[in-house]
């Protein structure tokens, strides 16, 4: 008997990812990003900053693009914050 063709979507049923993820260890990330194990994992919980996976029972990792999104976020911010500041009028007190 001749066995049905299988589709695509047969052979894959769940989509494949959209980009490759380039991981990066804590030693990498703390050479990107000057803050502490503290205040990142901190940081972590609150949803303020990428959360890290596990590649293995010992081993976490954090996605690159995810870091370099979250410190290009943090860069414009403080280039919205400094063009505001330079807009603003002055105030003089006392004459």
């Amino acid at each position: 008997m001749n066995e049905p063709s299988r589709s695509e979507a047969d052979l894959f049923p769940h989509p494949a990812p959209a980009a490759n993820i380039v991981a990066i260890t804590r030693k990498e990330l703390l050479s990107k990003v000057p803050l502490s194990d503290r205040t990142i994992f901190d940081m972590e919980k609150r949803g303020e900053f990428p959360q890290r996976f596990c590649l293995s029972n010992r081993v976490v990792a954090w996605d690159l693009a995810e870091v370099n999104a979250w410190l290009e976020a943090r860069k414009n911010t403080r280039n919205h914050q400094m063009d505001a500041a330079v807009s603003a009028p002055l105030h003089r007190t006392g004459t």
